[in-house]
């Protein structure tokens, strides 16, 4: 049995090793052997097999989700669970991978109409910049059409996701998108370099991305300065507040 979640591993690929935690948590007093293996465009491939993989599984999916596989599994209205990629390479949108595989791996669109109704009148870039979006980031999206002959799919940010977004850039607090490791070592780079009383709130945005609420007056960039050394193959983004 085989489930890809809705994780990737990339970066400093510290997620595995998490990942194992996890699952001997999840799956310890079962019959089952399973496998980590990074697949297509990063996200986690599960392998299992003994007696209990069909429940294993189960317990997967219900855990960590899956992805949708085949363009022909996404629905218009559906929820997906996505990864913010190749930010900024064009000037049309934002590309979300939401794990469409089949019959060729494609990335669904933010389109630009969208984004500008949604934030205002910027360049995307611009947009990016601004909203500290990186690579890899996770959010949760709605598909608004599906061209299965071009084999386009267009999304708007789920209604929670949208709420999420405007409350990170209202409450004058900077903030820091880490990506490329997991918050266990970003806590690690905060202790070693006494930056730790400078956060408010760390949270866990997915297996290898973690978000930091900085305290009002601690600035964005000098933080990025100082855990930088720390976190090699991490990508940070940051909201800054003048």
């Amino acid at each position: 049995m085989e489930v890809v979640i809705l994780e990737k591993v990339y970066g400093d690929r510290s997620g595995f090793e998490k990942l194992h935690r996890k699952l001997r948590s999840l799956l310890g007093d079962l019959e089952v052997e399973w496998k980590l293996s990074a697949t297509t465009k990063n996200w986690v491939k599960v392998s299992l097999k003994g007696e209990d993989e069909d429940i294993s599984a189960n317990l997967v999916r219900e855990e960590f989700g899956e992805v949708p596989y085949s363009l022909k599994n996404v629905e218009v209205g559906g929820a997906y669970r996505g990864r913010f990629t190749d930010l900024g390479k064009v000037g049309y949108g934002a590309y979300v991978d939401i794990g469409i595989f089949r019959p060729k791996p494609k990335d669904a669109l933010l389109p630009l109409y969208y984004l500008k109704r949604t934030f205002g009148d910027k360049p995307v870039r611009q947009m990016i910049r601004e909203f500290g979006w990186v690579d890899n980031l996770p959010v949760e999206v709605e598909v608004t059409s599906v061209e299965f002959g071009a084999r386009e799919v267009e999304l708007a940010f789920s209604e929670g996701q949208l709420k999420t977004i405007k409350n990170w850039l209202r409450d004058g607090h900077d903030k820091l998108f880490i990506a490329g490791t997991i918050s266990e070592r970003v806590e690690e780079a905060l202790i070693k370099t006494g930056h730790g009383r400078d956060v408010k709130r760390m949270e866990e945005l997915g297996l290898m991305e973690t978000l930091l609420v900085l305290k009002k007056g601690t600035q964005a960039p000098g933080i990025i300065k100082e855990l930088g050394p720390h976190l090699k193959g991490a990508v940070f983004g940051a909201i800054k507040f003048e």
